[in-house]
């Protein structure tokens, strides 16, 4: 009997969370397994830390995926960029606001920030490739208006930087948040892409969205439905 391909089971992504700055941000290194080529989603800081994941996994960074222009999230893109030599994707253009701002938000939050130009702006619809990974691109505004979410629908795993939280959702108080826009994201981009998809929060633990439509206390089923 012929030995088993030992990677038979391997899985097309794989996933690592390792948290970055004072504010525990997740900044997760994800990686197409066939190529062992992988991208940074949020490298918001704590450079040596995300160095040393790529390093332990044997994986060679070729892009950056940014989420959101808030500086734990970004702060520490551009520099990142520059040293490793690859483009920045995202977020959507209308975070041009929060990422001309890094440089000050950093010093308010004693994070290294630096303002960058990304080699792409997203938008709905688009889609990004890591090795032979290919990710879905939603816009999802409110915490930010300018918020994507990146998804592979084959792992059913879905990055959705501060839009939604286990047992909770981003905050809507920042300049330019809009809480309706951050509801309807959720309900008309997130839900949809059902229940099983597990979910990699900017912040706190992993969650799938049936979870979250049965327990969230702001957007459950049943709470949407005596709003």
């Amino acid at each position: 009997m012929a030995n088993p391909d030992p990677n038979a089971a391997q899985p097309p992504l794989r996933a690592a969370i390792v948290p970055v700055t004072p504010l525990q941000q997740n900044c997760t290194l994800l990686w197409c397994t066939k190529t062992m080529r992988g991208a940074f989603v949020d490298p918001g800081g704590d450079l040596d830390r995300l160095r040393a994941a790529a390093t332990q996994h044997g994986v060679t960074i070729e892009k950056l995926l940014i989420t959101h222009g808030h500086i734990d999230h970004c702060g520490s893109a551009g520099i990142f960029a520059e040293e490793l030599g690859v483009p920045i994707e995202g977020p959507h253009e209308a975070d041009r606001y929060w990422i001309a701002r890094l440089e000050d938000d950093g010093r308010a939050y004693r994070v290294p920030g630096k303002p960058f130009e990304p080699d792409r702006w997203l938008v709905q619809g688009d889609q990004v490739t890591v090795g032979e990974l290919v990710l879905d691109v939603y816009h999802c505004p409110g915490h930010t208006p300018g918020h994507v979410v990146f998804h592979h629908p084959e792992s059913q795993l879905a990055i959705v930087g501060d839009v939604l939280f286990q047992g909770s959702i981003g905050r809507t108080d920042f300049p330019l948040g809009n809480h309706q826009d951050l509801i309807d994201a959720i309900t008309t981009r997130l839900w949809p892409l059902g229940d099983e998809t597990v979910f990699v929060p900017g912040h706190g633990q992993p969650s799938n969205f049936g979870q979250e439509r049965r327990t969230n206390p702001f957007v459950a089923d049943s709470v949407l439905a005596r709003a």
